[in-house]
């Protein structure tokens, strides 16, 4: 598109099927390499990820020539697939249905990639239910508790 300039942050955050601890500390980085690897044939802009054992947060410059919903549809499907032709789990490997996909301004990129990496610290303190409901509240987002990943 000539002339259009677009700067759009998007943390994407979603869980391991039934919040099942998954994915294990030594598939962690490559999982994470395959990830990215999908955002970036997509055309979008890998910026900082962490899967952690039940769930996954990622940030992304993204363009506006894709939908979030549709990178976030290829990203779940390749790497299950993925994982599941490496045989990394007992059974079907399956992401959970729905993710969230908060904005964020260039001014706050530094302060969300420390919050991605302190992941293992943070959920020391709090479960990846109640992070997630703190993002919805936070980004003042309406939902149903009966629908927060089962």
């Amino acid at each position: 598109m000539a002339n259009t300039y677009t700067q759009i942050y998007i943390h994407i955050i979603f869980s391991v099927k039934g919040r099942e601890s998954l994915i294990k500390k030594e598939y962690k980085k490559e999982l994470q390499k395959y990830i990215t690897g999908i955002v970036n044939n997509k055309n979008q802009k890998m910026i900082e990820i962490n899967c952690m054992p039940d769930h996954i947060h990622i940030l992304i410059g993204i363009n506006p020539d894709i939908s979030i919903s549709s990178l976030v549809r290829d990203i779940k499907a390749n790497s299950s697939r993925f994982i599941n032709k490496m045989c990394w789990v007992k059974g079907k490997f399956q992401w959970q249905g729905g993710y969230g996909a908060f904005s964020y301004s260039r001014s706050q990129i530094n302060s969300v990639i420390r919050y991605i990496n302190n992941q293992e610290k943070h959920h020391k303190v709090k479960t990846f239910r109640e992070e997630y409901i703190e993002f919805l509240e936070k980004f003042n987002i309406d939902y149903n508790k009966k629908y927060i990943f089962k």
